[in-house]
């Protein structure tokens, strides 16, 4: 396994993280303690999850993913300081397909809520703090979530990104969170959080958790000269494009009991313009001897801005060849013929 540092914490991350929003949905207790175990066999210490999380988000389902790495925590002692635990605080429901069934509908950031989150989420996960604790979604309505516009509301319910930090901050001092990270965040957000932190002393943004993959580069155009300028590394999701970029969904197929194929909301790397560039990726994997989910990954694994490729899995097959992908290097002539269907079919899922 290869590490590098989570912003500039000190704190060694591996460049793989397990990404656990299955768990509670597609997987079970059982499944997600022995994911756990065979990542941290191999090298694996990030562990990324959120009080949201299993997905789809249903309020019966609510909290169950941070409940299943807590009983294995409990279950195995000693195991708390092994791993870096990130979780995230849900934002505000103002889309259809955001959640309001957490706080009665009323999540946002301020002071209240971001600590109830917090106190929930400890409880659940059986631990006393988080390494990592990130803001789920901007509190403001901006282009996230595959929007590529910007429409701007005048005088918009929001709250300030100073009161949202001076809240983390008091966390931080209570020891109850380590470090403080973006996610689904804009450029104009990842300065504005700076900005602040740097004129009113609080902490300081460690990573930007964005969607990043070959269908879906838009973290370079903005974002990645951020994550490297200002130590705010990139922790990759849906490197895969939930799954599509392992060829699986190629010519009108639909495997059972994937997340694709079982719901609707999962469409966002579907479309005429995506499944051409996809079989163009899986093409250039398969002259080259190379697994599509492999090159896949390792193109992530090997962009200067990343701190971690956040890798989810429903079988310990698939586990083991994501994470298997920490020993592939692209050669140049791959990565240039990836950067020819990449100008072909520039960005067709942003």
């Amino acid at each position: 396994m290869q590490y590098r540092e989570l912003g500039d914490s000190g704190l060694a991350i591996s460049l793989i993280a397990l990404g656990t929003m299955t768990w509670g949905e597609q997987n079970s207790e059982t499944e997600a303690h022995s994911q756990l175990d065979f990542a941290l066999e191999r090298g694996v210490n990030f562990i990324d999850t959120a009080e949201m999380y299993p997905v789809p988000p249903r309020a019966e389902t609510q909290g169950r993913t941070e409940a299943y790495i807590g009983s294995w925590l409990k279950a195995r002692p000693g195991s708390r300081d092994k791993i870096v635990l990130a979780t995230k605080v849900a934002g505000p429901a103002r889309q259809e397909a955001r959640p309001s069934h957490l706080r009665g509908g009323k999540a946002k950031f301020d002071r209240a809520n971001i600590e109830a989150a917090l106190h929930d989420s400890l409880e659940r996960l059986h631990t006393d703090y988080v390494d990592l604790y990130q803001l789920h979604w901007p509190d403001r309505t901006t282009n996230y979530f595959g929007e590529l516009g910007y429409h701007h509301v005048e005088n918009e319910d929001t709250v300030p990104i100073l009161e949202t930090l001076e809240a983390l901050g008091d966390l931080v001092k209570a020891g109850k969170v380590r470090h403080i990270g973006l996610s689904n965040e804009t450029p104009w957000g990842v300065h504005e959080f700076l900005r602040h932190s740097e004129r009113a002393r609080l902490p300081r943004v460690a990573s930007i958790q964005n969607p990043y993959n070959l269908l879906n580069r838009s973290f370079e155009i903005g974002l990645a000269e951020f994550a490297i300028r200002e130590k705010a590394g990139l922790l990759a999701y849906s490197p895969l494009a939930f799954g599509v970029l392992s060829g699986k969904y190629l010519n009108g197929q639909q495997p059972p009991n994937t997340r694709i194929s079982r719901w609707e909301r999962f469409g966002r790397y579907k479309g005429e313009i995506a499944e051409a560039a996809t079989a163009a990726y899986v093409d250039i994997a398969r002259r080259h001897g190379l697994s599509p989910v492999q090159l896949a990954l390792a193109f992530v694994n090997s962009q200067p801005f990343l701190t971690s490729n956040i890798v989810g899995a429903t079988s310990l097959a698939q586990l083991a060849e994501n994470i298997g992908s920490i020993d592939l290097q692209l050669e140049t002539a791959v990565l240039d013929e990836i950067e020819t269907v990449h100008r072909r079919y520039p960005n067709p899922c942003p």
